[in-house]
């Protein structure tokens, strides 16, 4: 079942920046946003497994996100933000590369617990997943693994139907999500 993100912040820009950030890593979710708080009780506000909120939200309605605390991450703005007592945050000012490694990392913290896939991979395809997401290129993936280059262009095929994911970030996600890569070796 494909992941639902909620987005709560009052900045229409943030909200569709990280809305297609999001979309590109993790292409399987379905991200929804809302421009306040009211919005979001107005919709399924427990239907999220990731919540994505303002900092001057998540302060208005601390309640309400402190029971959904491994689910919740707070947008902070930069060095300038109070320390939140284990509650997750992204700067929303860091360049795109680190934007999207810590949500990486952020996702691997709210899905400690695996997740069992409906297309299993062949462990050779998990070990040429692997090299993807440390950014090799085809040859570079041959050669290292002693396979002909059709191989490797044969499996990728294969990973990218079986999971229906596309972009290298996308199956980095994926890589992360079922624990065949660590969020910060990436």
């Amino acid at each position: 079942m494909a992941p639902e993100i909620a987005i709560v912040n009052s900045n229409t820009l943030s909200c569709l920046g990280l809305q297609n950030l999001l979309k590109e890593i993790i292409p399987m979710a379905t991200i929804r946003t809302f421009h306040s708080f009211a919005e979001l009780m107005d919709d399924t506000p427990d239907m999220y497994a990731h919540y994505f909120i303002s900092s001057q939200i998540y302060f208005e309605h601390t309640a309400f996100f402190l029971d959904r605390k491994p689910k919740t991450i707070v947008l902070a703005n930069g060095n300038n933000q109070p320390q939140l007592s284990g509650v997750p945050t992204l700067d929303i000012y860091q360049d795109e590369k680190s934007l999207i490694k810590n949500i990486l990392q952020l996702h691997q913290y709210g899905h400690q617990h695996g997740h069992p896939g409906e297309h299993e991979l062949s462990a050779r395809e998990i070990e040429v997943l692997v090299l993807i997401t440390k950014g090799l290129i085809n040859k570079e993936i041959a050669d290292k693994l002693n396979i002909s280059l059709t191989t490797v262009i044969s499996h990728r095929k294969n990973i990218t139907e079986k999971l229906g994911i596309k972009s290298v970030s996308g199956l980095t996600i994926y890589a992360v999500m079922h624990g065949y890569v660590e969020a910060d070796r990436i």
